[in-house]
């Protein structure tokens, strides 16, 4: 009997030592999870983006472009008890993969919507408090999602006061782009920190005109550390180190 070849962009499993993982060819991993452990935050990329939660604790609603193994989605939905969750996913057979990846069922807190990312964020203004950048093809970081269109449109869809944090996982010249476009679309400027493991840079923006002052993010940590199955003081001192020099809010100081 003939084989099906696997197209280039066509997403497949590998079950490993105990690990599910998630590519579009052998050399980019979506995203990975332990079995035994499926709402851990296995990737050091996805801990950095985490650190949101400094900076908006309790968001009504978080959004998140690209679903893939969903480390994320689980994360919000069992952590962050009062806030909504949407993953938007193109891929068809990515959603398909969700149980492997132990997602949860869609219910009214929680839903995986099937749709091109750039046109959901254009479509739905000031529709979110937090909004997860973390979509790829098999080439890396689509144009349609780092274009100067696209995170313009990002800053319409967050409420005043909300995040925008985005996995840049591309080439120095993509990264730096992408980041250009951002400042050029969020007047709080960018913060940007590179992940321990990998080759992800995690940047953050705000719709607002400052950020929380140092001492405020340790605060935070420390009030939240119960809440979250993550090293928040690790996560505030890298914090802080990307905001240095950027503008501190009134009320925070």
């Amino acid at each position: 009997m003939m084989r099906r070849r696997r197209q280039p962009d066509e997403p497949f499993l590998c079950q490993e030592r105990g690990e599910v993982s998630l590519h579009f060819g052998m050399s980019a991993l979506q995203s990975r999870m332990r079995a035994a452990e499926p709402k851990r935050l296995v990737l050091d990329y996805t801990r950095a983006m985490m650190s949101f939660v400094l900076l908006h604790p309790r968001p009504e609603h978080v959004v998140m472009i690209g679903l893939g193994g969903g480390s994320l989605a689980k994360y919000c939905h069992a952590h962050l008890a009062h806030s909504r969750f949407t993953a938007v996913e193109i891929h068809p057979d990515v959603i398909a993969m969700r149980g492997a990846f132990a997602v949860p069922a869609d219910d009214q807190r929680f839903a995986v919507v099937q749709a091109d990312g750039a046109v959901w964020i254009r479509e739905n203004q000031q529709s979110c408090d937090v909004l997860l950048l973390d979509g790829f093809d098999s080439d890396g970081l689509p144009e349609t999602l780092s274009s100067q269109e696209f995170y313009d449109a990002c800053a319409r869809a967050l409420r005043p006061g909300g995040v925008l944090v985005s996995n840049l996982w591309a080439p120095e010249f993509r990264r730096e782009q992408a980041i250009a476009r951002m400042r050029a679309a969020f007047e709080s400027g960018v913060a940007t920190m590179s992940a321990e493991q990998g080759e992800n840079t995690i940047a953050l923006a705000r719709r607002a005109a400052g950020w929380p002052a140092q001492e405020r993010l340790f605060e935070r940590a420390r009030e939240l550390a119960a809440e979250h199955e993550l090293d928040l003081q690790a996560a505030a001192r890298r914090l802080a180190m990307a905001l240095q020099g950027a503008p501190v809010e009134p009320d925070s100081c």
